[in-house]
């Protein structure tokens, strides 16, 4: 039986996918990771408020199976302003080009400001540092992908690439080079990205990887910083340059003030054979990823959260939140791109319930500090205050790790003189619990909460390992 031309067009574009020269680092190599810089503002409340509004717009965008407006967009919803991330630079280019770019594993294409025309719309920059875009004509090693290339296909589909591209009889890895892949166009909820997709050599410490695939943007809006993908799928970084394992550890935020103090990030391509004190949870997979191949679940990193619990005690919640299920929907995810955990409504309301129950009797809660903030539960506190008593906050996994909370990566002091504290932990607006846990992952853990943790992406063996830890100069 002959094979359709959309269908003939994909198995030979994988076929030359196979035949790609494998870039990969042989040692493991250790960049700086530095928090990125939040925007100066004189209310503090309003800087709070600005990061829950971020997280919650983020985890929106990551649970909408429908968010794309192209064809075959990238899977990479990053809020354009979602300060309390974390950045590292890259150099890319001959001679190398520094760039500075948020580290995302809830994507997975890389892409970076790029050309001396580049354009970026609403696009100021929290730091007085303005976007230095990657200049190719600079460059000796940059290329762009042909429209032929199997890489074209991580951004298009073959039914496009079919009425798009050309015919050619080449066979070569740039896949006609001569016709450059269609241009992408990424969006982002309220911002955007557009460009080409480009191969490019990557200086790392010691060594260069050659033909690494980045997109080079001419044209954002509302995206101050390119990305570094990192999530699942064959465009992140991590497969593009072979690696079993990456790690990092983020910096607490309590030092966004010192420019000095960093956390880092490790690319590692060894296998690790001795756990240093680590809790590992076995990696998910999405049901609805393997039966869609564009769902955009298939780039997260889906973990085996068991159960959560305030005080000790078990919170109930529904076992369709902690369970991706067949039509994709439920599960949690690891996401170093999301400030504050979110949490679905049916997981947040016994959370919050339980929070006030075990705080009851000891402070009252703000009803003025939630508005302001838009996190909830904030609890007031008396004046004269020197210790705070605040529940415990655990989430255990599957494999038996536990990842007990220190109380500053949960809760956060809010008002003049510290007189409230809120829960850094966001939810749908409507705060209305259902039985049912609707669209995407249920819930997020983010950044905040990975504060002064070594993260342990074990690709090799599929599976997240975690310990607590200062993440200063690591």
């Amino acid at each position: 039986m002959s094979s359709s031309p959309p269908l003939l067009l994909l198995s030979l574009s994988f076929l030359l996918l196979l035949l790609l020269p494998f870039s990969a680092i042989s040692a493991p190599v250790t960049l700086q990771l530095s928090r990125h810089p939040l925007p100066p503002h004189p209310d503090p409340l309003h800087r709070l408020a600005s990061l829950a509004s971020a997280s919650s717009l983020r985890a929106s965008l990551l649970k909408n199976r429908h968010r794309h407006a192209s064809p075959r967009p990238s899977r990479s919803p990053l809020f354009p302003h979602s300060y309390g991330g974390y950045s590292l630079t890259l150099a890319f280019g001959t001679p190398p080009q520094q760039i500075p770019l948020l580290l995302d594993t809830g994507s997975h294409l890389t892409w970076v400001p790029c050309t001396s025309s580049y354009q970026c719309r609403r696009c100021s920059s929290p730091s007085a540092t303005p976007i230095t875009p990657f200049l190719p004509k600079s460059s000796a090693s940059t290329r762009l992908v042909g429209c032929r290339n199997p890489r074209c296909l991580w951004i298009h589909s073959p039914d496009l690439l079919l009425s798009r591209c050309p015919a050619c009889n080449s066979t070569s890895a740039d896949g006609c080079p001569a016709t450059a892949c269609p241009p992408y166009a990424l969006i982002y909820g309220s911002g955007s990205t557009a460009g080409l997709l480009m191969l490019e050599t990557l200086a790392l410490p010691g060594r260069t990887v050659p033909d690494v695939t980045v997109g080079c943007s001419v044209f954002s809006e509302r995206q101050p910083a390119g990305i570094a993908g990192f999530g699942r799928g064959a465009p992140s970084l991590p497969s593009q340059l072979g690696l079993k394992r990456f790690s990092y550890c983020l910096i607490s935020r309590r030092y966004d003030e010192d420019a000095a103090e960093s956390g880092s990030v490790v690319l590692d391509p060894a296998k690790e054979d001795s756990s240093d004190g680590l809790r590992f949870t076995t990696f998910l997979n999405n049901p609805a990823a393997g039966a869609d191949e564009g769902s955009p679940f298939s780039v997260y990193y889906y973990i085996g959260l068991r159960e959560i619990a305030v005080g000790g005690k078990k919170v109930r919640v529904p076992r369709s939140a902690l369970v991706p299920s067949p039509s994709g929907d439920g599960g949690a995810i690891v996401d170093s791109g999301t400030t504050f955990t979110y949490m679905a409504p049916p997981v947040f309301e016994p959370v919050l319930a339980a929070f006030v129950d075990r705080v009851a009797h000891r402070y009252n809660r703000s009803a003025d500090m939630e508005a302001r903030t838009g996190l909830r539960p904030c609890f007031a506190l008396p004046p004269d205050a020197t210790e705070v008593d605040l529940p415990e906050l655990t989430f255990r996994f599957k494999g038996g790790a536990e990842m007990l909370l220190p109380l500053e990566n949960y809760f956060v002091f809010a008002g003049p003189d510290r007189a409230a504290v809120c829960l850094t932990i966001v939810s749908d607006g409507d705060g209305a619990a259902s039985s049912d846990v609707a669209g995407g992952p249920a819930i997020i853990l983010g950044n905040f909460q990975q504060q002064d943790y070594y993260m342990v992406y074990d690709l090799e063996k599929g599976r997240l390992g975690f310990r607590r830890q200062s993440c200063l100069g690591s």
